[in-house]
């Protein structure tokens, strides 16, 4: 029952990545429509629901000890992270640039 219930408490991080990841994106959007980007900011919806589809995973694994989930857990978090830093990098990266003039 205890672990269960680390195991619940410790998804809350995760989902805070996923709330990040769409507030990236929704500014993201405002930012691009201003600069006349490619809508690049839809990879952080992508990348959101990863991480989301990460934490349904760990639910998953609550009451059984598959390893094949927890696997899945680790890719899919990993793998939205990754598409989320990577899209960032490429929208906000002029900040780094300003900083130097």
């Amino acid at each position: 029952m205890g672990e269960n219930l680390l195991v619940l408490l410790g998804t809350f991080g995760p989902a805070s990545v996923a709330v990040a990841l769409v507030i990236l994106g929704l500014l993201s959007q405002r930012l691009g429509a201003v600069t006349k980007t490619p809508p690049y900011y839809r990879w952080f919806y992508v990348a959101a629901g990863l991480v989301v589809s990460g934490v349904v995973f760990r639910l998953l694994t609550l009451g059984s000890g598959t390893g094949d989930l927890e696997m899945a857990y680790v890719l899919t978090f990993a793998l939205g992270v990754s598409i989320g830093v990577a899209v960032a990098w490429k929208y906000w990266s002029w900040l780094f640039g300003e900083r130097r003039g």
